[in-house]
């Protein structure tokens, strides 16, 4: 039996296949994982119909079936599900999907917002994610203690 590609550790006929075939997701994270095994075994048709309808206009199937052709697919890494469970409308879904394009490792980092439609998930949006803002911290004045503990001013220091 094959373990299913989205690294749920279930058999790919027990976890994201059903989804694909047609039986409803039961969450939004669901939903992610049944569109990223979509794209590994090329199930272009799926990828559209889990879709909010609004946003079919902005599909392009030849460009999806490329790019689920010509990439391996490495794996699927759940970052953080906010809502998007069994009795929510709305779910929200960050994820990073692995693959090999061109001979070249990348990641595609999301952050997915999923909407209930009929009592169906749907795909509705994604806003691509580098990583999280750097937080310095404060800063430092030229006559201030140095921080790397010298006792010397800044200046005289690790500033000089």
């Amino acid at each position: 039996m094959t373990q299913c590609h989205c690294g749920s550790d279930k058999p790919f006929a027990e976890c994201c296949e059903p989804i694909i075939k047609g039986a409803p997701a039961p969450t939004a994270e669901a939903l992610m994982r049944a569109r990223y095994s979509a794209y590994v075994v090329g199930d272009i048709d799926f990828l559209r119909t889990s879709l909010a309808p609004s946003e079919r206009h902005d599909f392009d199937p030849e460009q999806a079936k490329s790019w689920s052709a010509d990439s391996k697919w490495l794996g699927l890494t759940i970052h953080s599900v906010k809502d998007g469970g069994e009795d929510d409308q709305t779910g929200q879904v960050d994820f990073t999907a692995d693959f090999e394009y061109q001979g070249s490792r990348q990641e595609h980092h999301e952050r997915a917002d999923f909407k209930r439609i009929g009592g169906v998930w749907h795909y509705t949006d994604g806003r691509m994610r580098s990583h999280d803002p750097i937080v310095r911290g404060p800063k430092i004045g030229r006559n201030d203690p140095c921080p790397c503990g010298s006792g010397k001013k800044y200046k005289k220091c690790c500033g000089a």
